[in-house]
């Protein structure tokens, strides 16, 4: 393992780990295990405090893997105003250049999985795109834009006037759940998804070229309740309604069946999935998977 790090276009150093030796996979987690009181609360909802760590086990024998933590970072580091799609994009290829990968498959979950299909419309240098978590098709762009802006709204609130500690919030249980994120934090995801307002993700499809893969679980749903705006967040349906289109348009596509948005982030769940559907697509002499 290397670490190294690089200063993002924007003035921030970022660090990331590099495994293995191979085809060149920048993996979009965090290398580094939650500790504490959040994996206890991470584990509780699901969440795996060390999925990194977990994904890059599975991965590093095969490929040459660049793991970097983007969440964690723009947590630590919040851009509210700044944080768009095309500084996304910026700030991933930074990191390739950093670690010398010319040309590099992408692998992302959920807002980080749109972070990929971002990137591969701006660069020609993704050796395949991965997306998992999200819909390349009908991507609820305004339901998220409502669930960040309702969160936003609860971080600005909860500051004026900081609500009386109640305790951790039943796994699942979102009527409960309090905003523990700051203004900033909050605000920079409204950015990110006003700037994704007009994007219309059927008309930039046709422009990949590269290999790509879309993996979902098969009960990806989230109800919100009223003071979250009772948005409904719909990960799965487009990806079933839509699986021919998709196949029409290049992509492969993984419905993991009876998983949720948690479930289906799992080291357990996705590896079965990524590391044959990588090997067969950047290694010619590696079987075939079918569509």
């Amino acid at each position: 393992m290397v670490m190294e790090s690089v200063r993002l276009p924007g003035g921030e150093t970022i660090e990331f780990e590099v495994h293995g030796a191979g085809p060149v996979l920048l993996l979009a987690v965090d290398p580094r295990p939650v500790e504490g009181e959040q994996a206890a609360s991470m584990r509780a909802w699901g969440a795996d405090p060390a999925l990194g760590r977990s994904l890059i086990d599975g991965l590093r024998d095969r490929f040459r893997v660049v793991a970097v933590g983007y969440e964690a970072h723009v947590m630590a580091s919040p851009r509210p105003g700044t944080l768009t799609p095309d500084a996304v994009a910026r700030d991933l290829l930074a990191v390739a250049d950093a670690a010398g990968a010319d040309r590099f498959a992408y692998y992302g979950y959920s807002w980080l999985g749109l972070a990929g299909l971002q990137l591969a419309l701006r660069t020609d240098r993704l050796s395949a795109l991965v997306m998992g978590g999200y819909p390349p098709i009908d991507g609820p762009y305004a339901q998220m834009l409502t669930v960040t802006t309702t969160a936003h709204d609860m971080a600005r609130a909860a500051a004026a006037n900081p609500p009386q500690p109640t305790g951790p919030a039943e796994p699942g249980d979102w009527s409960n759940a309090q905003v523990t994120t700051s203004e900033a934090q909050t605000g920079q995801f409204v950015t990110l998804y006003e700037s994704l307002r007009g994007f219309d993700d059927r008309a930039a499809l046709p422009a990949l070229t590269c290999p790509r893969l879309c993996v979902v679980g098969g009960a990806d749903v989230i109800e919100y309740p009223e003071q979250w705006g009772g948005t409904v967040v719909d990960i799965a349906g487009p990806v079933v309604r839509h699986r021919a289109e998709l196949a029409g348009l290049g992509w492969d596509v993984s419905v993991l069946d009876g998983l949720d948005h948690l479930q289906a982030m799992q080291a357990a769940a996705v590896l079965p999935v990524l590391r044959p559907w990588l090997e067969s697509r950047l290694d010619p002499a590696a079987p075939p998977v079918p569509r």
